[in-house]
C-alpha cells in the first residue's frame, strides 16, 4: 500500500470517528460557559446511534432526490477528507487534491441537500434551500480566492504543495496575505457550517433558520446521515483551515511513528479551533438575513486584498 493510500484511509477514519466528538466537545465547551453541565462529548454519537434504530420515513411525493442526498452530501465530504492533506502531505489522488476541485465537492455536498429540501415541495423546505443557495452562492467565490491568495508564493493550486510550501516557508503565515485570507476563510468556515452568527444550529425556529430547514422532512437513518454529514463538513472545514495556516505536525514522511505525530497534531488542532469558535458562539448573536450577505460580501473582499498583498508583497 502506497504511503498516500494509507495515509488517505486514515485520514479518512480519523474524521468519521471524531467528527460527532468534535461536536460535542463544542456543545460541551458551550454548555460549560453557559452555566450548565452539558450533555457530554459522546452526545452525537449516541444520537446516530438512537437514530439508526428508527423506522425511515419517506414523505410521499419525493423523488430520488431525497433518499440519495444524505448520501451523497457524506460521500462527497469523505473523498474531501480522503484526498486534502491532514495526516500527511502524501495524497492519494493529488489531482484532486486541488483547491477548485476540493471546494467544488463541498459546494455539491450543498446543493444536493438544497435539492432535497425543494424535493419535499414544504414552504419551509423551500426557503431553507433558498437562503443556503444564496449563502453559498457567496462563500464559494470567497474560499477560492482566499486559497488562491496562499497558492501564489506556491506556484500551485494544490493543497499539498500549498501546506509543504508553508512549511518550508513558515515566515508565510504571518506575511498580510495569509492574514487576510485566514479571516475570509474563517468567515467561509462559519457561514459553510451554519454557525453563528449566520446561522444557529441549535435553533428551530422556522424563520430563522437555514440549514435545518432544508432536512426538517428526514427521520431514522436518513436524518442520522444528514447529523452525521454536517459533523464532517464542520471537522473538514475546521481541519482545512488549521492545515492551511499552522500545518506543523503534518507528516512529511511514510514511517509510522510520523504519521502518529500527525494524527495527534491533527486532532489537537482540529479541537482547539472548535473549543474556541464555541466559545466565540456564546458571546455572538446571529445575524438578520438581510445583513449576511453584508458579511459575506466582506469576507471577498478580504479575499481580493489578500491576492492583491501576494503579488504586491510576494
Amino acid at each position: 500500500m502506497t504511503p498516500g493510500i494509507a495515509g488517505g484511509l486514515l485520514q479518512a477514519v480519523l474524521v468519521v470517528g471524531g467528527a460527532p466528538l468534535l461536536l460535542g466537545l463544542m456543545r460541551q465547551v458551550r454548555a460549560r460557559m453557559e452555566g450548565r453541565a452539558g450533555p457530554g462529548v459522546g452526545q452525537p454519537w449516541r444520537d446516530l446511534r438512537k437514530l439508526l434504530a428508527k423506522e425511515m420515513i419517506t414523505p410521499r411525493g419525493t423523488s430520488e432526490v431525497f433518499r440519495v442526498a444524505p448520501v451523497l452530501t457524506v460521500a462527497m465530504t469523505l473523498v474531501v477528507a480522503v484526498v486534502v492533506p491532514f495526516v500527511t502531505t502524501a495524497s492519494p489522488l493529488p489531482g484532486v487534491a486541488d483547491m477548485f476541485v476540493v471546494v467544488a465537492l463541498l459546494a455539491h455536498g450543498t446543493v444536493v441537500l438544497a435539492l432535497a429540501g425543494l424535493d419535499t415541495g414544504t414552504a419551509f423546505g423551500g426557503m431553507g434551500a433558498s437562503r443556503e443557495v444564496t449563502i453559498l452562492a457567496l462563500v464559494e467565490p470567497t474560499a477560492l480566492v482566499a486559497i488562491f491568495a496562499l497558492s501564489v508564493p506556491a506556484g500551485s493550486t494544490g493543497l499539498p504543495a500549498i501546506v509543504s510550501s508553508t512549511l518550508a516557508e513558515p515566515a508565510h503565515v504571518l506575511a498580510p496575505a495569509s492574514l487576510l485570507a485566514a479571516v475570509a476563510l474563517g468567515m467561509v468556515v462559519l457561514a459553510e457550517t451554519g454557525r453563528l452568527p449566520v446561522d444557529n444550529p441549535s435553533t428551530h425556529l422556522e424563520l430563522t433558520m437555514v440549514h435545518e430547514a432544508m432536512v426538517l422532512e428526514y427521520a431514522g437513518p436518513r436524518l442520522a446521515l444528514v447529523e452525521l454529514g454536517a459533523a464532517l463538513r464542520l471537522t473538514v472545514y475546521l481541519g482545512l483551515l488549521v492545515t492551511l495556516f499552522v500545518p506543523w505536525g503534518i507528516a512529511t514522511e511514510a514511517h509510522l511513528l510520523a504519521l502518529a505525530v500527525g494524527v495527534v497534531a491533527f486532532a489537537v488542532k482540529v479541537a482547539a479551533a472548535g473549543a474556541l469558535l464555541a466559545a466565540a458562539e456564546v458571546f455572538l448573536a446571529k445575524l438578520r438575513l438581510f445583513r449576511v450577505p453584508e458579511l459575506l460580501a466582506g469576507s471577498f473582499l478580504l479575499a481580493l486584498l489578500a491576492v492583491a498583498a501576494a503579488y504586491l508583497l510576494g
